[in-house]
């Protein structure tokens, strides 16, 4: 026997009721233009208050369109542009569900930006990099304190710029390319791809070059040890901050990529023209030119050579191994028509520092080769990013002097006994084109 149920019963209270609202407003409407027709047919001025309601009613229509074009359907105005500072930062969190987002919700509650991030798993726990845009009112020492009460350690934070906008992918793309093209570009690859640290390399008979290097453990490792393809070790130091393992596989890809590829140079040559007429060729130089700069050091005076290693050698010879090797900088050798090497320059990287040298036959002196080697060797340090370079030379030597004053750069003298020091600071690189316009030749005969 069919039953209702107590919902059952109160839906049809509720549709009883909704029916009879329905009936009650169908009548009142009824009324109303009852009431309506009456005024306007019996009313004193009834066809002028209906041509008035109508043009009301018009009137109203067009203006609710208007605004709600206006207001509803234009796009936000634009809010307020906030001075902001580009921030790198590194923290350490829990490898547990919620810790990456309780420090994500901490930076958004500071009104603070996450451009990009990237994760490094470690054994325990994971390194997360920040790129950050926060307010320039933020203080450094706030931003770290948010991130710490989120449960953040081992926070690290620095300054950004535009060119970290970059991300990772892209990076290692750009630092393949320039390594696969130059074999001198691994140590300027592992430089920018580690930010701040210092690179040196031992030579195969060094002592550490028996030693195995070893990857980054779990601790805190701020050394990085990588085979060098060429023979020898290539150490990686960054003390403030510790090495992940996603790092180190990234510094071993590049290594294996320059191993691959072997020795090899670019093929640039320049050709200049001397005062009197003579044709040189000026192109990089590599350890396959160790006779001929041998050779070119047998012919040079004793005060060509104490000159250029700024003291009494009797064995120079012993430097051309260290200086033609491209993990120690870059160097430029200057040919005769005949194929005769004249001239050699270099370019050595010494940590943040980056020195120039140059040595010339004593029969090719004083006809602008000097000048127009170090302009080349400026190129290539401005190429590499480097914002300085420096020449030691003994301070007698005025034919150095006049040839760093040729080059039109703000300059610093340091004296120390009979040593001098020459400084020459680098022009910027714009956004747009990240190495400065080349340097012209200098072709004039120096007097």
């Amino acid at each position: 026997m069919p039953h209702s149920t107590p919902a059952q019963s109160r839906a049809r209270h509720r549709y009883w009721g909704r029916d009879l609202a329905e009936v009650a407003a169908l009548f009142t409407a009824m009324a109303a233009a009852d009431f309506v027709a009456d005024l306007v047919n019996h009313g004193p001025d009834g066809r002028v208050l209906l041509v008035t309601s109508s043009l009301g009613l018009l009137a109203a229509a067009a203006f609710h369109t208007w605004w709600t074009r206006r207001h509803s359907h234009a796009p936000p105005a634009p809010a307020a542009p906030e001075d902001t500072t580009l921030w790198r930062m590194r923290t350490t969190v829990r490898d547990t569900p919620g810790s990456l987002g309780a420090v994500c919700t901490a930076l958004a509650a500071g009104r603070v930006d996450i451009v990009t991030l990237q994760t490094h798993p470690l054994a325990e726990g994971t390194v997360d990099e920040f790129l950050l845009r926060a307010p320039r009112s933020l203080p450094a020492a706030a931003l770290l304190l948010t991130v710490a009460d989120a449960g953040g350690t081992d926070n690290w934070l620095e300054r950004a710029d535009a060119h970290d906008l970059v991300d990772a992918p892209t990076r290692m793309l750009a630092l393949a390319t320039r390594t696969a093209l130059d074999a001198a570009e691994l140590p300027l690859a592992l430089r920018q791809l580690f930010g701040r640290c210092t690179i040196t390399s031992t030579p195969q008979s060094g002592p550490a070059a028996a030693e195995e290097p070893p990857e980054p453990e779990s601790g805190k490792p701020t050394v990085m040890r990588l085979r060098d393809p060429s023979g020898g070790i290539i150490t990686v130091r960054r003390d403030h901050l510790p090495f992940t393992p996603t790092e180190f596989a990234r510094a071993r890809a590049l290594v294996e990529l320059d191993a691959r590829l072997g020795v090899r140079m670019p093929a640039r040559k320049d050709t200049l023209i001397l005062p009197e007429g003579n044709e040189i060729t000026v192109r990089r130089a590599g350890p396959d030119d160790h006779e001929a700069a041998l050779a070119m050091h047998h012919r040079c005076s004793s005060a060509t050579l104490t000159s250029r290693y700024h003291g009494p050698v009797e064995d120079a010879d012993r430097y051309l191994t260290h200086l033609l090797s491209p993990r120690f900088g870059r160097s430029l050798a200057v040919e005769t028509a005949s194929g005769r090497l004249v001239a050699l320059g270099h370019l050595l990287w010494d940590g943040d520092e980056n020195e120039v040298a140059l040595l010339v036959e004593d029969e090719w002196q004083r006809r602008g080769i000097g000048a127009a080697l170090l302009r080349r060797l400026i190129e290539l340090a401005a190429e590499a990013g480097r914002d300085s370079v420096y020449a030691v030379t003994r301070s007698t030597n005025t034919a150095m002097v006049a040839v760093m004053r040729e080059l039109d750069l703000p300059l610093d003298y340091q004296v120390e006994e009979s040593t001098l020091v020459i400084t020459a600071s680098l022009p910027p690189a714009t956004d747009a084109d990240p190495s400065p316009a080349p340097l012209p030749w200098v072709t004039s005969r120096r007097p």
